[in-house]
């Protein structure tokens, strides 16, 4: 049993207003969330109509400024899997939410699956993809060395069993597969400013909290090497201005956007962005 300490005591502002504590794990320097909830009882956490990636609503300003930026990330997104040298393209998406980006990605001539957990996203994602997306348990059952790429845009976070995924994604991956992650970084600026109210923390639906230190670790454990670390600059502003929400109880657009601008500014120099994709090569 590794020691573990008290990072920070943090609130589930989103859905249940129960509080966790964030512990330090000695072995990779993540953070765990603790409590973490039993596999029966996770689900009713994301129960929340502003739970975004699980919809396509556009109700708000936040939620039509959150789709529009969603347009240019996927463009982004899909610029970075092209740039990989693969012989096939075959796409898995974990987490694939209501399927944007494989709907793009099979736009331009990639064959693409996704996994994804909640009915309802599956079934728009379905609707996108020529029901292209599967439930979590078709994981086990895919061909070994399947895919040339796996993406999981802020995805690992949310998957109990860490190092029994990542060895499931290794199996799946070719000899020279692309493995991308993408997480929220809490030793970005916009972390340490809000502290217990940064709302990448987003306790209890995320159950790991992620250095860069601790993504090189845990790969590295099976033989994956990371190639190289990027910035997702956008995150900085969506999530000061959800953690100003968190803060103050009401949305201050304007002070939000210049903690996350603040914060890519300083990530300049650091390397430390709010969320950070990892480009990570099977070994």
């Amino acid at each position: 049993m590794h020691n573990k300490t008290t990072y920070l005591r943090v609130k589930d502002h989103s859905v249940s207003g129960e509080d966790f504590e964030l512990v330090t794990n000695s072995q990779y320097g993540f953070l765990e969330t603790s409590p973490q909830p039993s596999k029966e009882k996770l689900p009713q956490y994301y129960e929340s109509e502003d739970y975004i990636s699980h919809t396509d609503s556009k109700r708000t300003l936040f939620e039509k400024v959150y789709h529009f930026v969603r347009v240019v990330a996927l463009k982004k997104k899909l610029n970075l899997i092209n740039s990989f040298a693969s012989e096939e393209k075959n796409l898995l998406d974990v987490g694939c939410g209501t399927g944007d980006f494989l709907q793009t990605a099979q736009q331009y001539g990639w064959c693409v699956f996704g996994i994804e957990p909640n009915a309802q996203a599956r079934d728009i994602a379905n609707k996108k993809t020529q029901n292209s997306v599967f439930e979590t348990k078709q994981l086990l059952k895919f061909n070994p060395n399947s895919f040339d790429v796996i993406t999981l845009w802020h995805v690992l976070e949310h998957l109990p069993n860490l190092e029994e995924q990542i060895s499931i994604f290794k199996t799946l991956l070719k000899p020279n597969g692309t493995l991308v992650i993408a997480v929220p970084n809490y030793k970005s600026y916009d972390a340490k400013y809000y502290k217990q109210f940064w709302a990448a923390f987003d306790v209890p639906r995320h159950l790991w909290h992620f250095n860069q230190e601790s993504i090189f670790k845990l790969v590295s454990k099976l033989s994956f090497k990371v190639e190289k670390v990027k910035p997702m600059w956008f995150d900085a502003f969506y999530v000061s201005m959800l953690s100003e929400k968190y803060k103050s109880g009401k949305i201050n657009a304007i002070k939000g956007f210049c903690i996350g601008l603040l914060s890519n500014i300083k990530a300049i120099q650091s390397k430390e962005a709010s969320s950070l994709i990892y480009i990570i090569k099977n070994g």
